[in-house]
């Protein structure tokens, strides 16, 4: 496996390379780190190859949410609402780069993330056509509107797979909005399978901060297998 690091304006870029031509490409926005520790746990969990393009150094709370939302409780400066403009730069000039340090075909390109990554990753099938799988993993969608705008709206096209997950305890919080996760989410899974998707739902153990990396494999080798260990 060959891995190459560079970065495209002030964002950080990993790139996993599988051996095995025809592997998907997947696509991981991180809150922090190069990706490894998420890469070595899906191989643990799934014999399927792929390629793993990790990306950090993201303006989090800006990148990977839709649009202007008021700031949470603890977050008194967080601006949210810059996820059209992120997507743009991952589209024309991140993805593109990868393939082509890749240099074989890449067939399947899926999009996977933890937290507001999670949020962004279903986001992004409403907004492009260029992934085929998604993982939305302890997704913030509770985040204001976004269950009403997946609702009415339809994906630019239909996924091959879809694997949503939250913790048993996320919604066990004082905040009134945090409080909504759980419900949104559960919604979110029953619309995409009405609609006749192949979408997953696990509710794991714990909280939202328990088993980052381990819950995000999972996610990954969900989409990538088309099975859930």
């Amino acid at each position: 496996m060959n891995v190459e690091k560079y970065t495209v304006y002030d964002k950080e870029v990993t790139l996993y390379i599988a051996e095995k031509k025809d592997s998907p490409l997947i696509i991981l926005n991180s809150f922090q780190g190069d990706g490894s520790d998420v890469f070595a746990k899906t191989a643990e969990l799934s014999r399927a190859q792929f390629s793993l393009l990790n990306i950090s150094g993201l303006d989090w709370n800006l990148d990977m949410t839709p649009w202007y939302a008021e700031p949470l409780s603890w977050e008194k400066d967080a601006a949210f609402g810059g996820a059209d403009e992120y997507l743009g730069l991952l589209l024309d000039e991140i993805i593109p780069k990868a393939k082509e340090i890749i240099n074989m075909p890449t067939p399947k390109t899926g999009i996977a993330g933890y937290s507001l990554g999670g949020l962004f990753a279903l986001y992004s099938l409403y907004r492009s056509d260029v992934f085929d799988m998604a993982a939305s993993i302890s997704g913030s969608l509770w985040f204001p509107h976004f269950a009403e705008y997946i609702f009415e709206n339809e994906m630019k096209s239909k996924p091959e797979r879809i694997y949503i997950s939250l913790g048993d305890k996320e919604a066990k919080t004082g905040n009134k909005i945090l409080r909504t996760v759980q419900d949104n989410t559960e919604k979110i899974a029953s619309h995409y399978k009405d609609l006749g998707y192949d979408a997953y739902f696990e509710l794991n153990p714990g909280n939202h901060f328990k088993e980052p990396e381990l819950r995000t494999a999972r996610g990954i080798a969900g989409i990538i297998s088309g099975s859930i260990l």
